[in-house]
């Protein structure tokens, strides 16, 4: 059990060490949510290594997601957007620390419990048999769904909410899942 409890302190480290970005990346600015989801899928299916996050405090719009993407592929990141007619509002390379973008993950060790926050959604696992004990937050439909489909079930057996929800809140409780399966899973 000691190993267990050990392991998502060493990955918590190399996150937050992740976090602290260089000047290749630059972030994608949208105007709401559901063109980051869009623009997130597209990207990665064709197979650039990008990533959600939290906008940085001096970039203000009506979105609470920015997508990290290495700079040097920014024409061609843009171009493939604006093909989709989801071109971005802004592309700012990260230049100041003022400029990075935010996690958009809390973890929360209980004892017992480990609860990871993306965004509104939490999701909160016992350590020791790795099941369910917990979902919320949000206030779309599907969360109730959701949690019902979830709690209850070992981690590794539980459904992706990125696959079977349909809501905003669906998105970050996937994203919140991804990160506790990071944490809990080998």
């Amino acid at each position: 059990m000691f190993n267990f409890l050990k392991k998502p302190l060493a990955r918590q480290d190399a996150g937050r060490n992740k976090d602290r970005l260089q000047s290749d990346h630059g972030i994608l600015v949208f105007e709401n949510t559901s063109e980051v989801i869009q623009a997130e899928r597209l990207l990665k299916k064709s197979g650039w290594d990008v990533r959600v996050m939290g906008p940085p405090p001096e970039i203000q719009t009506g979105c609470d997601l920015v997508i990290l993407f290495p700079l040097i592929e920014q024409l061609e990141i843009v171009r493939l957007l604006a093909s989709r007619s989801n071109a971005p509002l802004q592309v700012v390379p990260v230049t100041d620390p003022l400029l990075e973008p935010v996690s958009l993950f809390q973890v929360k060790d209980f004892g017992d419990y480990l609860m990871v926050r993306a965004a509104n959604m939490k999701i909160t696992v016992d350590k020791q048999t790795r099941i369910i004990v917990n979902v919320s937050g949000g206030g779309c439909p599907d969360v109730p769904w959701l949690a019902g489909e979830m709690v209850g079930k070992p981690l590794a057996e539980a459904p992706d909410p990125l696959e079977i929800g349909h809501t905003l809140c669906g998105y970050a409780l996937g994203l919140a899942y991804k990160e506790m399966k990071n944490q809990c899973l080998p």
